[in-house]
Formats: C-alpha cells, sequence, structure tokens
C-alpha cells in the first residue's frame, strides 16, 4: 500500500531555505494546494536552520534599528503545507533522484544521514562568503551574510567601545576603536554606514568617546563601490561616508590581517580590534558533490526557463545558478535578492507547468535599479533611472524592503520598531556573553573556559 501511494505521489524536494527556496515553496503550496491536500504532491524543504533570513534588514538589525527576530520569517509557520527537515544536503545524486541529508543533531547518534528520494528537485542553496588566502584573514575576520554575525557585530562594536572607555593603554584604545570593512558592495557599505552611525550615536554615552577617536576604513579593491547604482551614486556615496569622516581607500587590498595587524596593499599598516569580510560571494560548495552540470564558476548551468540544461525534473534559481539574462543578450541575471524572488516565481510555476503538461515561460527580468541605507536618515538609490540620495532614499529604502518582506506579522513588526524608535533612543547595551553562554557557569563550577585563561 504504501508502495502504490508513493508511485501516486510527486514528492518536489527543495534543498535551501532561502530566498528562492522559501518563495519557491511558498508559491507552490498556493498553487498545488489541492494536489497537496489530496496527497499527489508532497513538498519537502531541506534547511539547516528554521527560518529565512531577509538579508536586507540585515545592517538595520546590526544597528540595533530592528529586532533581530522580526527581520526573519519563521519557514514552519510560513510553509505550513510543506515538509521541513532541518539539516544539510551533502550529496545529491540525480541519476537516481535522491539526496543524502544531514540531519541536525546528527552527532548524537550514528544513523544521522537519510536518503530523500525525490522526483522533482529545486536547487536553491545560494551561496557563501569568497574569501582568499589572506594571512590572518580567517581567524580575525567576520563576515556578514547571517543573522549571527549581525548579532555578533553589534554586541562587538560595542564591546570595542567599552574596552577603549575602560583602559588607560592608548594602544588598547586605538586598536578597539578602529574598524575595517572589506568589500565596497551592498553588505559592506549597508553594515559599515549602519554601524558607524549607531556608535556615533552611543558615542553620548561614553564621556571619554569622541566620535572623532574612532576610525571607520573601507577597503575596495576597484575603483568604485556600489556598482549597482551606477557611477554617479556610487561617487556621491564616496563623498558622503568621507564627510562623516570614514575613510574610503578604493584601488586598495588586503594583504595581512595577522594578530589583527592590517596590512593594506598602499603600503599602511595598522591594528584593528574589528575587522568585516563582504568582498563577493561564491555559489555553495554544495554543487560540487551533484552530478549537476555546472559552469567554470562553480554555479549550475540553466536555460531562462529555469531548467537544469540537459535535465529534465531539476530546477535552479538565485546565486547558486547561471541564469541568463534575457534583457542583456549574452550574459548572466546578478546575484541579488531583486533576481531571486521573481526567478523563485518564474521556477514555481514553470515546475508546475511541467505537472500539468503545460509550457514553460522563460525568465525575463529588466533590473529596476537598487536601493541602499547609509545610516539613519541617509541612503542612495537609483530605480528606473531615478537618482536619489539622503532621506529620499532612505525612504524609499526602507519602504521598498518593507513591502517585499514575507508575511503581514513580520512587516506589522518592522514598522512597530521603526515606529517606537522614532519615540525612543535605541539600546546600546552590549550582549557579548550571548556568545559564551557557559561561561559564568563554568566559573561558578569551578572550571575555566579556553577564552577565560590569562
Amino acid at each position: 500500500m504504501s508502495d502504490t501511494r508513493t508511485r501516486k505521489t510527486t514528492r518536489i524536494l527543495v534543498v535551501g531555505g532561502g530566498y528562492v527556496g522559501m518563495y519557491t515553496a511558498l508559491r507552490l503550496q498556493r498553487r498545488l494546494r489541492r494536489e497537496i491536500s489530496r496527497g499527489q504532491v508532497q513538498i519537502t524543504v531541506v534547511e539547516p536552520q528554521s527560518y529565512m533570513t531577509y538579508q536586507p534588514f540585515l545592517p538595520e538589525a546590526a544597528a540595533g534599528n530592528l529586532e533581530p527576530r522580526h527581520v526573519v520569517a519563521p519557514l514552519r509557520r510560513v510553509l505550513h503545507r510543506c515538509t521541513l527537515l532541518n539539516g544539510r544536503v551533502l550529496r545529491i545524486d540525480h541519476a537516481a533522484r535522491r539526496a543524502t541529508v544531514r540531519v541536525v543533531g546528527a552527532e548524537l547518534h550514528e544513523d544521522g544521514d537519510r536518503e530523500v528520494p525525490y522526483d522533482r528537485l529545486v536547487v536553491a542553496v545560494g551561496s557563501i562568503s569568497r574569501t582568499l588566502p589572506i594571512p590572518g584573514l580567517a581567524e580575525c575576520g567576520i563576515g556578514f551574510k547571517s543573522l549571527g554575525e549581525a548579532i555578533y557585530l553589534r554586541n562587538h562594536v560595542l564591546a570595542q567601545m567599552d574596552i577603549a572607555a575602560s583602559t588607560q593603554r592608548e594602544d588598547i584604545r586605538r586598536r578597539a576603536l578602529t574598524f575595517v570593512f572589506v568589500g565596497g558592495g551592498f553588505a559592506g557599505v549597508e553594515a559599515l554606514g549602519e554601524l558607524e552611525d549607531m556608535a556615533r550615536d552611543a558615542c553620548r554615552w561614553y564621556p571619554n568617546i569622541d566620535a572623532g577617536d574612532m576610525r571607520w576604513v573601507l577597503v575596495e579593491a576597484t575603483g568604485r563601490i556600489l556598482p549597482e547604482v551606477g557611477a554617479e551614486m556610487g561617487r556621491w556615496t564616496v563623498e558622503a561616508l568621507r564627510r562623516r569622516g570614514i575613510e574610503v581607500k578604493l584601488n586598495t587590498q588586503l594583504k595581512s590581517a595577522e594578530n589583527g595587524r592590517i596590512t593594506l596593499s598602499d603600503g599602511e599598516e595598522f591594528d584593528a580590534g574589528t575587522l568585516v569580510w563582504t568582498a563577493g560571494v561564491k555559489p555553495h560548495p554544495l554543487l560540487r558533490d551533484t552530478d549537476l552540470p555546472l559552469d567554470e564558476r562553480g554555479r549550475v548551468k540553466v536555460g531562462a526557463d529555469l531548467v537544469v540544461a540537459g535535465l529534465e525534473g531539476v530546477y535552479a534559481a538565485g546565486d547558486n545558478a547561471a541564469v541568463p539574462d534575457l534583457t542583456k543578450p549574452g550574459e548572466f541575471t546578478a546575484p541579488n535578492a531583486q533576481h531571486a524572488v521573481r526567478q523563485a516565481r518564474r521556477l514555481a510555476d514553470n515546475l508546475v507547468a511541467d505537472l500539468r503538461g503545460r509550457p514553460r515561460r522563460p525568465y525575463k527580468h529588466a533590473y529596476a535599479g537598487s536601493v541602499a541605507g547609509l545610516g539613519l536618515y541617509k541612503g542612495v538609490a537609483n530605480v528606473y533611472g531615478i537618482k536619489l540620495k539622503g532621506l529620499p532614499a532612505w525612504f524609499l529604502h526602507r519602504t521598498y524592503h518593507l513591502s517585499r518582506m514575507p508575511t503581514v506579522n513580520r512587516k506589522a513588526r518592522v514598522t512597530a520598531d521603526w515606529t517606537l524608535a522614532t519615540f525612543f533612543r535605541r539600546e546600546i547595551v552590549s550582549m557579548g556573553e550571548i556568545h559564551r553562554p557557559r561561561e559564568e557557569f563554568s566559573l561558578a563550577a569551578g572550571r575555566r573556559e579556553p577564552s577565560l585563561r590569562r
């Protein structure tokens, strides 16, 4: 009986619960709700976390403008007609139509890997930070792609201010108040802008720290930042950051970061207590452990219909896919949220079309432009050729991303956070102990954690 039911049920496996994964599964459960209720379709989403992070709001969460829990969408609530499997896909064998998943908590028992069969596969694992073999980077640097990194950076920046306010040694103070961001894309510029704005605001509560005592440095290997907003607005952003006292070093590379000693390609050397790496992304390494066709950059090869080249029943979109840009022949769509959300909808519609024997439609979307926040009441935008800066751009940035935030629940919570921030100053408390939860108990038990040893 079980075998008969399996043959009648189309098993859709969605690998990844980010932009593409969540929005694809969300659209599938809406369009296939009758088939799902009849048992004709089963959708399984594999994702290590139980939530989707809305990354454009990460800088505001890091700066304390938004409650961190409000910038994520709970997958179990949003995808209530799907089965959520928390774990990481280790391998995909499409020839056998199965994926090997290591579920969370696998270290607690021997049989931690599961074989998950499927009939239709959606590859949406996204990307990871693209790092370089720079001495000291792995030991001293941190990225800015996850909620955990955003929370850590907020606590870390405030903790560095605590160190500077408490020490009597000038070298320790100078190191603590030096913050370096590598990468002039959206992640780097927005994170730098929001955190600098937060730290500047926090100075009012540190009598012995002035905003001019802090050193904020943006390092970019090319000759421009924020290429998505155009050359003119990129130059304006550089000037705006420099007016705030932020050092913007163009055509400069990080050469070393050993022991927190920053060495740049222009010959300058200095100590820094904070190093944030946002210099690009690369496709998820899982793709190398599949039998799917990849291009020279490690992305899955797909057609304009988002079906993997040469294979039936496999779909891919987002950062991990080389999606042809039909508005710019010969090029591929940029790895950003704007394309990812729209590609997810087209992918889901094409998958449904295949199930119902209808023709697929190609993905075609002309890039509308970009908006970026640079701190409270500061921003830059270039949308449909209309260029905005300052307060209007900041307002557009918030309005646009609020409209794209999934679920009414999260929209309401984000709006409430912003409304309260209008009447109350943001909190400046560093809760760094959340990154060392056992430290206090270990002391009470008579043990010393490695981080406590002198």
